[in-house]
Protein backbone atom coordinates (compact mmCIF):
# COMPACT_ATOMS: atom_id res chain seq x y z
CA UNK A 1 0.00 0.00 0.00
CA UNK A 2 2.85 2.41 0.79
CA UNK A 3 4.39 1.69 -2.62
CA UNK A 4 1.00 2.39 -4.24
CA UNK A 5 0.65 5.68 -2.32
CA UNK A 6 4.16 6.83 -3.29
CA UNK A 7 3.51 6.02 -6.95
CA UNK A 8 0.10 7.72 -7.00
CA UNK A 9 1.50 10.76 -5.19
CA UNK A 10 4.15 11.16 -7.89
CA UNK A 11 1.53 10.83 -10.64
CA UNK A 12 -0.86 13.26 -8.95
CA UNK A 13 1.87 15.87 -8.52
CA UNK A 14 2.85 15.64 -12.17
CA UNK A 15 -0.79 16.02 -13.21
CA UNK A 16 -1.13 19.00 -10.88
CA UNK A 17 1.27 20.97 -13.07
CA UNK A 18 -1.58 21.35 -15.57
CA UNK A 19 -4.58 20.56 -13.39
CA UNK A 20 -4.50 22.14 -9.91
CA UNK A 21 -7.53 20.06 -8.89
CA UNK A 22 -5.31 17.00 -8.44
CA UNK A 23 -3.44 18.72 -5.59
CA UNK A 24 -6.06 17.46 -3.14
CA UNK A 25 -5.50 13.94 -4.44
CA UNK A 26 -1.74 14.35 -3.98
CA UNK A 27 -2.26 15.59 -0.41
CA UNK A 28 -4.37 12.58 0.44
CA UNK A 29 -1.79 10.12 -0.90
CA UNK A 30 0.93 12.02 0.97
CA UNK A 31 -0.94 11.72 4.26
CA UNK A 32 -1.76 8.04 3.66
CA UNK A 33 1.93 7.35 2.98
CA UNK A 34 2.97 9.08 6.19
CA UNK A 35 0.41 7.14 8.23
CA UNK A 36 1.61 3.82 6.79
CA UNK A 37 5.26 4.70 7.39
CA UNK A 38 4.47 5.67 10.97
CA UNK A 39 2.64 2.39 11.59
CA UNK A 40 5.41 0.26 10.07
CA UNK A 41 8.17 1.87 12.10
CA UNK A 42 6.39 2.23 15.44
CA UNK A 43 8.18 0.44 18.25
CA UNK A 44 6.54 -1.39 21.13
CA UNK A 45 5.27 -4.42 19.26
CA UNK A 46 2.91 -2.76 16.80
CA UNK A 47 5.33 -1.92 14.00
CA UNK A 48 7.11 -4.24 11.58
CA UNK A 49 10.60 -2.87 12.25
CA UNK A 50 12.76 -5.02 14.50
CA UNK A 51 15.23 -2.70 16.20
CA UNK A 52 17.46 -5.51 17.42
CA UNK A 53 17.88 -7.26 14.05
CA UNK A 54 17.59 -4.17 11.86
CA UNK A 55 15.00 -5.72 9.57
CA UNK A 56 11.27 -5.62 8.75
CA UNK A 57 9.39 -8.77 9.75
CA UNK A 58 5.84 -9.96 9.22
CA UNK A 59 3.71 -10.36 12.32
CA UNK A 60 1.15 -12.94 13.33
CA UNK A 61 -1.76 -11.90 15.54
CA UNK A 62 -2.97 -14.69 17.83
CA UNK A 63 -5.71 -13.47 20.11
CA UNK A 64 -4.29 -10.42 21.88
CA UNK A 65 -0.69 -11.44 21.21
CA UNK A 66 1.57 -10.23 18.39
CA UNK A 67 4.29 -12.63 17.27
CA UNK A 68 7.04 -11.47 14.89
CA UNK A 69 7.79 -14.03 12.18
CA UNK A 70 11.54 -13.66 11.95
CA UNK A 71 11.99 -14.92 8.42
CA UNK A 72 14.42 -12.85 6.36
CA UNK A 73 12.66 -12.72 3.02
CA UNK A 74 11.65 -10.25 0.33
CA UNK A 75 8.80 -9.28 2.65
CA UNK A 76 11.39 -7.37 4.69
CA UNK A 77 12.80 -5.64 1.59
CA UNK A 78 9.52 -4.48 0.10
CA UNK A 79 9.32 -1.49 2.51
CA UNK A 80 12.42 -0.13 0.75
CA UNK A 81 10.52 0.06 -2.54
CA UNK A 82 8.11 2.75 -1.32
CA UNK A 83 10.27 5.80 -1.96
CA UNK A 84 9.72 9.06 -3.78
CA UNK A 85 11.73 12.28 -4.01
CA UNK A 86 9.83 15.57 -4.05
CA UNK A 87 11.75 18.38 -5.72
CA UNK A 88 11.20 21.77 -4.12
CA UNK A 89 10.87 23.37 -7.55
CA UNK A 90 7.73 21.33 -8.18
CA UNK A 91 6.30 21.75 -4.67
CA UNK A 92 6.72 25.54 -4.67
CA UNK A 93 4.50 25.74 -7.74
CA UNK A 94 1.67 23.81 -6.06
CA UNK A 95 0.50 26.16 -3.32
CA UNK A 96 -2.43 24.07 -2.16
CA UNK A 97 -0.39 20.92 -1.74
CA UNK A 98 2.52 22.76 -0.11
CA UNK A 99 0.26 24.49 2.41
CA UNK A 100 -1.34 21.22 3.47
CA UNK A 101 1.99 19.37 3.56
CA UNK A 102 3.63 22.07 5.70
CA UNK A 103 0.70 22.05 8.12
CA UNK A 104 0.90 18.28 8.41
CA UNK A 105 4.65 18.29 9.09
CA UNK A 106 4.40 21.09 11.64
CA UNK A 107 1.57 19.39 13.52
CA UNK A 108 3.07 15.87 13.54
CA UNK A 109 6.60 16.54 14.88
CA UNK A 110 6.72 13.08 16.48
CA UNK A 111 7.24 11.64 13.01
CA UNK A 112 10.53 13.46 12.52
CA UNK A 113 12.54 10.66 14.12
CA UNK A 114 10.68 7.86 12.36
CA UNK A 115 10.91 8.49 8.66
CA UNK A 116 13.14 10.56 6.44
CA UNK A 117 10.49 12.21 4.32
CA UNK A 118 10.67 15.27 6.56
CA UNK A 119 14.37 15.85 5.98
CA UNK A 120 15.13 18.89 3.85
CA UNK A 121 18.31 18.41 1.84
CA UNK A 122 20.29 21.30 0.40
CA UNK A 123 22.22 20.15 -2.65
CA UNK A 124 24.39 23.27 -2.65
CA UNK A 125 22.83 24.32 -5.93
CA UNK A 126 19.89 26.28 -4.58
CA UNK A 127 17.77 23.15 -4.97
CA UNK A 128 16.01 21.41 -2.11
CA UNK A 129 14.31 18.05 -1.93
CA UNK A 130 12.18 16.03 0.43
CA UNK A 131 12.46 12.27 0.65
CA UNK A 132 9.39 10.13 1.28
CA UNK A 133 10.55 6.69 2.39
CA UNK A 134 9.60 4.01 4.87
CA UNK A 135 13.10 3.52 6.35
CA UNK A 136 15.23 6.27 7.82
CA UNK A 137 18.76 6.51 6.54
CA UNK A 138 20.01 4.42 9.48
CA UNK A 139 17.34 1.77 8.88
CA UNK A 140 18.11 1.68 5.15
CA UNK A 141 21.79 1.08 5.85
CA UNK A 142 21.00 -1.75 8.26
CA UNK A 143 18.68 -3.52 5.81
CA UNK A 144 21.17 -3.12 2.96
CA UNK A 145 23.78 -4.99 4.98
CA UNK A 146 21.55 -8.05 4.61
CA UNK A 147 20.64 -7.29 0.99
CA UNK A 148 24.27 -7.07 -0.11
CA UNK A 149 25.55 -10.02 1.93
CA UNK A 150 26.37 -12.99 -0.32
CA UNK A 151 25.55 -15.31 2.57
CA UNK A 152 22.09 -13.74 2.83
CA UNK A 153 20.27 -12.16 -0.15
CA UNK A 154 22.97 -11.35 -2.70
CA UNK A 155 23.23 -14.13 -5.28
CA UNK A 156 25.60 -14.16 -8.27
CA UNK A 157 22.41 -13.59 -10.32
CA UNK A 158 20.51 -10.98 -8.31
CA UNK A 159 18.65 -10.80 -5.02
CA UNK A 160 17.30 -14.03 -3.57
CA UNK A 161 13.70 -14.05 -2.38
CA UNK A 162 14.78 -15.69 0.89
CA UNK A 163 18.02 -15.30 2.77
CA UNK A 164 20.51 -18.12 2.21
CA UNK A 165 21.05 -18.17 5.97
CA UNK A 166 17.86 -20.22 6.26
CA UNK A 167 19.64 -23.10 4.51
CA UNK A 168 21.45 -23.91 7.76
CA UNK A 169 19.06 -22.06 10.05
CA UNK A 170 15.51 -22.86 8.87
CA UNK A 171 12.80 -20.82 10.51
CA UNK A 172 10.56 -23.02 12.63
CA UNK A 173 7.32 -21.77 14.15
CA UNK A 174 5.12 -23.84 16.44
CA UNK A 175 1.47 -23.06 17.06
CA UNK A 176 -1.16 -25.30 18.65
CA UNK A 177 1.21 -28.28 18.60
CA UNK A 178 1.77 -27.85 14.84
CA UNK A 179 5.19 -27.13 13.41
CA UNK A 180 5.59 -24.75 10.47
CA UNK A 181 8.96 -24.54 8.73
CA UNK A 182 10.61 -22.24 6.19
CA UNK A 183 13.75 -23.58 4.48
CA UNK A 184 15.91 -21.92 1.86
CA UNK A 185 14.95 -23.46 -1.49
CA UNK A 186 16.96 -21.82 -4.30
CA UNK A 187 15.17 -23.74 -7.04
CA UNK A 188 11.89 -25.60 -7.31
CA UNK A 189 9.93 -26.13 -4.14
CA UNK A 190 10.39 -29.31 -2.13
CA UNK A 191 6.61 -29.47 -1.62
CA UNK A 192 3.58 -29.26 -3.89
CA UNK A 193 2.12 -26.22 -2.13
CA UNK A 194 1.18 -23.58 -4.70
CA UNK A 195 1.82 -26.10 -7.47
CA UNK A 196 5.49 -26.48 -6.53
CA UNK A 197 6.12 -22.79 -7.09
CA UNK A 198 8.83 -21.47 -4.77
CA UNK A 199 9.13 -17.81 -5.81
CA UNK A 200 9.25 -16.68 -2.20
CA UNK A 201 11.48 -19.47 -0.85
CA UNK A 202 14.83 -18.58 -2.42
CA UNK A 203 14.95 -18.15 -6.23
CA UNK A 204 15.78 -14.90 -8.01
CA UNK A 205 12.63 -13.17 -9.15
CA UNK A 206 12.91 -10.41 -11.77
CA UNK A 207 10.03 -8.06 -10.85
CA UNK A 208 11.09 -7.46 -7.24
CA UNK A 209 14.73 -7.14 -8.27
CA UNK A 210 13.75 -4.54 -10.85
CA UNK A 211 11.71 -2.53 -8.34
CA UNK A 212 14.59 -2.64 -5.86
CA UNK A 213 17.00 -1.28 -8.49
CA UNK A 214 14.62 1.60 -9.23
CA UNK A 215 14.27 2.31 -5.51
CA UNK A 216 18.05 2.38 -5.00
CA UNK A 217 18.35 4.91 -7.81
CA UNK A 218 15.78 7.13 -6.12
CA UNK A 219 17.63 6.91 -2.81
CA UNK A 220 20.85 7.85 -4.61
CA UNK A 221 19.11 10.80 -6.27
CA UNK A 222 18.42 12.10 -2.77
CA UNK A 223 21.48 11.00 -0.76
CA UNK A 224 24.05 11.18 -3.54
CA UNK A 225 27.61 10.18 -2.68
CA UNK A 226 26.96 11.05 0.95
CA UNK A 227 25.63 7.55 1.47
CA UNK A 228 28.08 4.72 0.80
CA UNK A 229 27.58 1.06 1.69
CA UNK A 230 29.74 -2.04 1.52
CA UNK A 231 29.06 -4.07 -1.61
CA UNK A 232 29.29 -6.98 -1.14
CA UNK A 233 28.94 -6.78 2.62
CA UNK A 234 32.30 -7.52 4.24
CA UNK A 235 34.31 -6.84 1.06
CA UNK A 236 35.62 -3.46 2.16
CA UNK A 237 34.42 -1.96 -1.14
CA UNK A 238 32.26 1.15 -0.65
CA UNK A 239 29.64 1.96 -3.31
CA UNK A 240 27.07 4.70 -3.60
CA UNK A 241 23.54 3.45 -4.19
CA UNK A 242 23.65 4.09 -7.95
CA UNK A 243 26.70 1.85 -8.13
CA UNK A 244 24.88 -0.76 -6.04
CA UNK A 245 21.96 -0.59 -8.49
CA UNK A 246 24.41 -1.05 -11.38
CA UNK A 247 25.94 -4.08 -9.65
CA UNK A 248 22.49 -5.67 -9.31
CA UNK A 249 21.86 -4.95 -13.01
CA UNK A 250 25.06 -6.75 -13.93
CA UNK A 251 24.20 -9.79 -11.84
CA UNK A 252 20.70 -10.07 -13.29
CA UNK A 253 22.00 -9.59 -16.84
CA UNK A 254 24.46 -12.45 -16.20
CA UNK A 255 21.48 -14.83 -16.27
CA UNK A 256 21.16 -14.31 -20.02
CA UNK A 257 24.73 -13.56 -21.13
CA UNK A 258 27.13 -16.23 -22.41
CA UNK A 259 29.97 -17.27 -20.15
CA UNK A 260 33.49 -18.21 -21.23
CA UNK A 261 32.19 -21.57 -22.50
CA UNK A 262 29.40 -19.98 -24.52
CA UNK A 263 26.63 -21.05 -22.12
CA UNK A 264 23.95 -18.87 -20.65
CA UNK A 265 23.17 -19.64 -16.98
CA UNK A 266 19.41 -19.43 -17.64
CA UNK A 267 19.66 -22.53 -19.89
CA UNK A 268 21.23 -24.68 -17.19
CA UNK A 269 22.97 -27.83 -18.43
CA UNK A 270 21.01 -28.10 -21.69
CA UNK A 271 23.77 -28.26 -24.31
CA UNK A 272 21.46 -27.48 -27.21
CA UNK A 273 21.32 -23.81 -26.23
CA UNK A 274 25.11 -23.61 -26.20
CA UNK A 275 26.12 -25.82 -29.13
CA UNK A 276 23.24 -26.16 -31.59
CA UNK A 277 23.08 -23.15 -34.00
CA UNK A 278 19.30 -23.60 -34.23
CA UNK A 279 18.92 -23.23 -30.46
CA UNK A 280 21.83 -21.14 -29.21
CA UNK A 281 20.15 -17.76 -29.82
CA UNK A 282 16.79 -18.79 -28.41
CA UNK A 283 16.11 -17.07 -25.08
CA UNK A 284 13.28 -18.08 -22.78
CA UNK A 285 11.89 -15.67 -20.18
CA UNK A 286 11.45 -18.01 -17.25
CA UNK A 287 9.25 -17.23 -14.28
CA UNK A 288 12.14 -17.28 -11.79
CA UNK A 289 15.74 -18.50 -11.61
CA UNK A 290 17.79 -20.83 -9.43
CA UNK A 291 19.61 -18.54 -7.00
CA UNK A 292 22.86 -20.54 -7.06
CA UNK A 293 23.14 -21.65 -10.70
CA UNK A 294 20.93 -19.15 -12.55
CA UNK A 295 18.95 -21.93 -14.29
CA UNK A 296 15.52 -20.81 -15.50
CA UNK A 297 12.56 -22.34 -13.64
CA UNK A 298 8.79 -22.28 -13.60
CA UNK A 299 6.85 -21.12 -16.64
CA UNK A 300 9.06 -20.22 -19.61
CA UNK A 301 6.85 -17.53 -21.12
CA UNK A 302 6.89 -14.83 -18.43
CA UNK A 303 7.35 -11.92 -20.81
CA UNK A 304 5.06 -9.95 -18.51
CA UNK A 305 7.86 -9.46 -15.98
CA UNK A 306 11.06 -11.34 -16.85
CA UNK A 307 11.28 -9.33 -20.08
CA UNK A 308 12.22 -6.45 -17.76
CA UNK A 309 15.76 -7.73 -18.21
CA UNK A 310 15.76 -5.99 -21.59
CA UNK A 311 15.50 -2.67 -19.75
CA UNK A 312 18.43 -3.67 -17.56
CA UNK A 313 20.53 -4.65 -20.58
CA UNK A 314 19.64 -1.41 -22.35
CA UNK A 315 20.84 0.59 -19.34
CA UNK A 316 24.17 -1.28 -19.46
CA UNK A 317 24.68 -0.70 -23.18
CA UNK A 318 27.42 1.83 -24.10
Amino acid sequence: MAFYCATMLSIALELARDNPATQDMASKFFEHFVAIADAMNTQGGTGLWDKEDGFYYDQLRVGSSTIPLKVRSLVGLIPLLAVEVLDDELIQGLRGFKKRMDWFLENRPELNDLISYCCLLDKGKGRCQRLLAIPTRAQLERVLRYVLDENEFLSPYGIRSLSRIHKDQPYIFRLNHDEHRVDYEPGESATQFFGGNSNWRGPVWLPLNYLLIEALERYHYYYGDGLLVECPTGSGKRFNLQQVANELRSRLARLFLRDAEGRRPCHGADHRFADDPHWRDLLLFHEYFHAETGRGLGASHQTGWTALVTQLLEAKAP
